[in-house]
């Protein structure tokens, strides 16, 4: 008679079976049980990357407070309430922002949250009388340093604000969070599409219809979207990463490469890596890079 076990090869299934039938009783009985149950089924295909990564940052925002993931004071961009609007619209403009603490005297005192959308009305001439910052502001919400993220998140959610202003114990002001910061956790990076714009116009700057100086460390991504390109980026990160890698060695400044109908010369470098390029693209993709 044979004693074969009904269940041989497949010990791997019955292992995970087996971790998801403690689940569905009770268990895991730790954070980190959890967290290989979701690996387990991450290397098992049964869910994707993605999916293990988000899982992973909301069991990640249930242990943070708000001090771990603020933007500290020094780093908060203010105006001030007395600012007029040839002060402060610079600002709002340079930053990107849609919202903006506005303090009085410091940033211990803050008078409220300006909205840049609000000052719309005021450009299309829909109020004929003088713009009051205190007119228009929004109320601050105030939370202190110590509260849990995943309480948070939930109040942002609830009663649909999206910035708070962070205090210590003694009641100063140590930062503000919003809600991008918490959910950026969970999903990653959200990218801002007009920081992305600038960023990128910074890297790449147009010499003429078809001549580019690119910064050497601009990613491979920025690259491939300005110049509609599809270079490959399975080695390196940067443009300049791949011309080194492309040429075999460190250029010099004045060597030449062509990487898939792309001229590249080296406009500057040092003894350690490329700093400046200059990109000739090709005649099919002339009239739809970059700033056009």
């Amino acid at each position: 008679m044979s004693d074969e076990n009904p269940h041989s090869g497949s010990g791997s299934t019955k292992s995970w079976l087996d971790k998801v039938g403690q689940w569905l009783q009770g268990e895991p009985q730790n954070k980190q049980q959890l967290v290989d149950v979701i690996q387990d089924a991450n290397e098992r295909d049964l869910i994707d990357q993605s999916t293990t990564e988000m899982i992973e940052g909301v069991l990640e925002v249930a242990n943070l407070r708000v001090r771990d993931i603020m933007i500290p004071r020094s780093q908060m961009i203010t105006i001030n309430i007395t600012d007029t609007v040839e002060q402060f619209l610079p600002i709002i403009i340079h930053a990107g922002h849609s919202r903006f603490p506005v303090i009085n005297e410091d940033k211990d005192h803050i008078e409220g949250i300006l909205l840049a959308k609000d000052l719309l009305l005021y450009g299309f001439g829909q109020h004929d009388h003088k713009l009051e910052l205190s007119e228009i502001l929004r109320p601050a919400v105030v939370v202190p340093e110590s509260k849990r993220l995943d309480k948070l998140l939930k109040e942002f959610r609830s009663e649909r604000y999206h910035m708070a202003i962070v205090v210590d114990e003694f009641g100063g002001v140590s930062g503000l969070v919003t809600i991008e910061d918490i959910l950026e956790l969970i999903v990653g990076d959200i990218e801002d599409e007009f920081v992305k714009a600038q960023e990128m116009r910074q890297n790449i700057r147009r010499i003429n219809s078809s001549t580019f100086a690119v910064s050497a460390l601009t990613s491979i991504e920025d690259f491939n979207e300005a110049f509609h390109a599809q270079l490959a980026d399975e080695e390196v990160d940067t443009i300049g990463g791949l011309v080194t890698h492309a040429f075999g060695h460190l250029p010099a400044r004045g060597e030449k490469i062509t990487i898939d109908g792309y001229l590249f010369k080296v406009s500057s470098a040092d003894r350690r890596r490329v700093i400046q390029l200059q990109v000739t693209i090709p005649e099919l993709v002339k009239h739809s890079s970059v700033d056009g």
